[in-house]
């Protein structure tokens, strides 16, 4: 019985040593993906060919070039976005077990799909079918991203750090995103122009909630 008890003992911990990984080879793994991500989303945007510059100019040329421009800023700014929100929510977790991992590779997954989506939407702007998938993109990453702000909090716990009221904060911010994204597909045939513009709200509804919970949480802390 003690032999039996001894051994489930030694099984468990050896699993838990194995299912636990540190923090910052991983942060710094995310850090690195997250940069190359970026750069390569403006080696989609070509240079005018030396033709287009004898047969329509550089300013025309350059022209030709604003939808690809707009997707740069829009995918330069929402990667920069969850990067940030990744380095809030990484400070929390002390360790990383398996699945956490795994909803970490998942979200770099599709942050290194994301440059593919940026040329296409910049290539093909006014189709709605490359706006789904464009979009579809980003609900994929705000999905996973939120599924590890709810992990992160299941397993650390509330603290004196990490309230309910900041652990509620957080998982709001993470799926309003995702949601906005998901709505900018439906809308899309109802109104493609406005449609391609719906991302302006989550800027604006963030703005908004930070404002009420950070009142909130000073005045907790009175």
């Amino acid at each position: 019985m003690l032999e039996d008890y001894i051994v489930k003992k030694i099984y468990l911990n050896l699993n838990f040593m194995l299912d636990r990984f540190h923090t910052d080879r991983i942060n710094n793994f995310c850090d690195a993906v997250f940069a190359i991500a970026m750069t390569l989303l403006i080696l989609e945007i070509k240079v005018p060919s030396h033709e287009d510059m004898e047969t329509i100019g550089l300013l025309a040329s350059l022209k030709h070039l604003i939808p690809s421009f707009i997707g740069f800023l829009i995918s330069f700014l929402v990667t920069a976005v969850y990067w940030r929100a990744h380095l809030s929510m990484a400070k929390f977790a002390k360790s990383y077990d398996n699945r956490l991992l795994w909803l970490t590779v998942w979200l770099l997954l599709f942050i290194v799909l994301l440059p593919f989506s940026t040329a296409l939407i910049s290539e093909y702007f006014s189709n709605n079918h490359a706006w789904i998938f464009y979009s579809t993109n980003l609900v994929l990453i705000g999905l996973f991203h939120s599924l590890m702000v709810v992990k992160i909090i299941k397993n650390e716990g509330y603290s004196k750090d990490l309230t309910p009221l900041l652990a509620r904060w957080m998982k709001i911010r993470a799926f309003m995103a995702p949601l906005i994204w998901a709505i900018s597909i439906a809308w899309i045939f109802v109104e493609p122009i406005s449609a391609r513009f719906l991302f302006i709200l989550i800027f604006i509804i963030q703005g908004f909630v930070d404002r009420s919970f950070k009142k909130r949480i000073a005045s907790q802390a009175v």
